[in-house]
């Protein structure tokens, strides 16, 4: 079996994204759309991939990984013009070249695989990959001859009534004979109101030439549609988030209203966890078996641990230890680790920390920049003062410690293990071992106060 090449078209300027950003550089399900064409060749077996790109080259390109590669199309003359590019890159152990659209994301590999099959089967120099979507208006439509090969395709606006009746569409996907397409690509003419190469004509020189046609038909249209402005993008994104929850789904994890959360394509969930309504787990997520995750839970590049709770909050680029509870309302900010059987409540904020194991960080509290050691417990209303208004400071918390409420923590400082701290208190300097740390004022009370100072509202009733 010869070597399958892919080439991908992804040189337009797609102006009905009304986008800076190049069409194929735009995201559904956390991956690009070349992203995901290219990853649907590889599945299919596809050895290597050569990309097509002229409007924003630099960008586009910018998402090719290495083992890839790119052609410019500096004029870009149509599709039949970009596919001659693409061709003078070809190797004699190119067998087979498939031809994909860089704004297709929803094709499958498996369909790719099947259709690559099919046609390396039936001998013919070309396979057009077709679809029967419900309203082909629009669409190229499929002609055959008496023996029910491919003879052509016609234009919707350019289709007789009776060719309009037909339903079989071209999907723009096609697989050739890399030998057939080499001879067939220097007889394309741009004779044609846009004064274009088109790769479609290589199907009527082919035939002229004696070559066979023939079509695969894709189950599912859905899987050819094309993303060309934002609405067809959010529609992608929501095909592709159904196949993800689904996938999941079949793994072990549990979905409450499943359609309301949004999944990236590379995250990972464990067996036996629970995604709650409203919840988005982002890019490098991965979540271990057991969870409970929401509601409405954003987590980005983060690893949850198994048996994990996270409720209502945010947690970027950080990770948590097993059956440690968060939230409601947190916010665990970059560089965040925090231990096992660790609570962390509601309206508390974590930013590159660690956090120890058995740890209670319960309310109201901001911990930035400090190591929290194990067991330890920080009140209602702690603040490490990690900032002097040039650098960030560490604060360093030992083991058993017990900080009290509305607790200041003047970065550097470190409190001992096992060190109590007063409530109220702004500590500034190293508690010991042992010790009660307290930094405050001595109560003070002025009997009669109030109505001396006339400040009496009661009408001195």
């Amino acid at each position: 079996m010869g070597d399958l090449t892919t080439v991908i078209l992804a040189a337009g300027a797609g102006t009905r994204m009304k986008s800076e950003k190049a069409k194929v550089a735009h995201e559904a399900a956390g991956r690009s759309l070349l992203g995901w064409v290219m990853a649907a060749a590889e599945d299919a077996g596809s050895v290597r991939s050569i990309v097509v790109v002229g409007h924003q080259a630099e960008e586009v390109a910018a998402l090719v990984p290495p083992g890839s590669e790119c052609v410019f199309q500096a004029q870009r003359l149509g599709t039949g013009h970009a596919v001659r590019m693409a061709a003078e890159r070809f190797t004699p152990e190119t067998d087979s070249v498939l031809v994909l659209c860089g704004d297709t994301p929803l094709l499958r590999g498996d369909t790719l695989k099947s259709a690559w099959g099919n046609h390396r089967d039936s001998g013919c120099s070309a396979t057009v990959l077709t679809a029967m979507p419900g309203d082909p208006t629009g669409y190229g439509r499929i002609l055959r001859n008496a023996e029910g090969h491919v003879a052509g395709i016609v234009e919707h606006k350019d289709a007789t009534p009776e060719q309009r009746e037909i339903r079989e569409i071209n999907t723009g996907v096609f697989l050739f004979k890399a030998s057939a397409l080499l001879e067939a690509l220097p007889l394309l003419e741009n004779k044609n109101s846009q004064g274009e190469y088109y790769l479609t004509d290589t199907l009527a020189i082919l035939i002229g030439l004696g070559g066979l046609v023939g079509s695969h038909l894709v189950a599912d249209p859905q899987e050819t549609i094309g993303v060309n402005d934002r609405t067809q993008l959010a529609e992608a994104d929501s095909v592709l988030q159904k196949r993800i929850r689904e996938r999941h789904m079949k793994s072990g994890v549990s979905f409450r209203l499943p359609e309301t959360s949004w999944i990236a394509h590379d995250v990972e969930i464990g067996p036996d966890t629970l995604i709650l309504p409203g919840c988005m787990l982002e890019k490098g997520t991965v979540v271990g078996p057991g969870c409970i995750i929401g509601p409405h839970t954003r987590i980005t590049g983060s690893v949850i641990s198994g048996g994990v709770t996270i409720a209502n909050s945010v947690v970027t680029e950080s990770e948590i230890g097993e059956e440690t509870k968060v939230g409601p309302f947190a916010y665990l900010r970059p560089g965040s680790r925090i231990g096992r059987h660790v609570k962390i409540g509601d309206f508390v904020e974590i930013k590159k920390s660690v956090i120890g194991d058995d740890t209670k960080i319960s309310h109201l509290t901001y911990v930035g920049d400090a190591e929290v050691g194990q067991r330890v417990n920080l009140g209602c209303g702690v603040v490490v003062v990690n900032y002097d208004g040039h650098v960030k400071n560490r604060t360093v918390i030992g083991n058993d410690a017990f900080v009290g409420c509305n607790t200041n923590l003047v970065s550097p400082v470190e409190v001992k293990e096992h060190a109590y701290i007063a409530a109220g208190s702004t500590i500034t300097q190293e508690v010991p071992a042992y010790a009660l740390g307290i930094a405050r004022s001595r109560q003070t009370v002025l009997e009669d106060w109030v109505r001396r100072k006339g400040f009496d509202k009661s009408g001195g009733k």
